[in-house]
């Protein structure tokens, strides 16, 4: 997707909110450019695209090929604040977080288990041109004691991709139905932790 922007000056990101643009970044070894975008541009390609996928942004007549690295949020709005961009480098690896996306009907489940999700991304080193945008992780096949791990995931990927996590841990299992129940139970005896995702708008 195409994203357009225009360079900025720093130190003015107020008065680009009032104006419906987004204070953004965009970096690498050699650069260092301050941008602004439009707000719901930015946040409907964003929804989009998310960490994974190659965005071209255009700033000023010029074309990059960026990831998006980091995203700050205000929380009370749920508003992307400011955002940075990693320009990325033909024939140059990067380290990125695929999304999972589980699917099929676990054959455990039909037999009363519950389908026990334990990881939805997986960080992989890969060239920008073979980035896979989200990984279709067919579930299936799995029965009551049945686990995928991270190593399950090599089919699934580019032969050039290296994975950057622990080969051995468990992405998705299918627990008895009892270990399900004792699971909600105990989830439901603690007092839920809000995790904020990016940072808080900064002053």
């Amino acid at each position: 997707m195409k994203l357009q922007a225009s360079r900025r000056t720093p130190g003015k990101a107020g008065a680009l909110r009032l104006a419906g643009q987004m204070p953004a970044v965009v970096y690498n070894r050699e650069l260092n450019i301050p941008i602004a975008v439009d707000l719901k541009t930015f946040d409907r390609v964003f929804r989009a695209q998310g960490t994974s996928s190659i965005i071209d942004l255009e700033i000023d007549g010029e074309n990059h090929e960026v990831l998006v690295k980091q995203v700050q949020m205000d929380k009370r709005k749920r508003l992307p604040v400011h955002a940075d961009f990693y320009a990325v480098t033909a024939g140059q690896l990067v380290d990125v977080h695929i999304p999972l996306e589980f699917v099929g009907t676990a054959a455990g489940s039909r037999e009363g288990g519950q389908l026990d999700v334990q990881r939805r991304e997986v960080h992989i080193s890969i060239l920008p041109r073979l980035i896979p945008q989200h990984l279709m992780v067919d579930v299936s096949a799995l029965k009551i004691g049945d686990s995928l791990h991270v190593s399950d995931l090599k089919s699934y990927l580019p032969a050039e991709a290296e994975i950057l996590d622990d080969l051995e841990l468990t992405l998705v299992a299918v627990v008895p139905p009892r270990v399900a129940e004792e699971a909600v139970a105990e989830a439901g005896a603690i007092e839920p932790e809000v995790i904020a995702k990016g940072k808080e708008e900064e002053e």
